[in-house]
């Protein structure tokens, strides 16, 4: 006789139902980074960084415009 050498996984015993799973993984999603407006031009900027469209920072011009581009 033939001896098979087959390993046996665990199987769920019932189905995970849709909203059990989407509540498991609702915390997987993208965050959207927190924006502020730069006080010169109004450009959407993330904070604390130097505005790249005008090259100011808290209000006051830290990079010329040439540099900034």
């Amino acid at each position: 006789m033939m001896k098979l050498d087959i390993q046996l996984f665990a199987v769920p015993f019932r189905k995970v139902s849709k909203t059990r799973k989407r509540l498991r993984r609702s915390h997987n999603a993208l965050e959207v980074p927190g924006m502020t407006k730069c006080p010169t031009c109004g450009e959407m900027i993330k904070p604390h960084r130097v505005c790249p469209k005008c090259g100011s920072y808290k209000g006051k011009t830290e990079v010329s415009k040439k540099e900034a581009e």
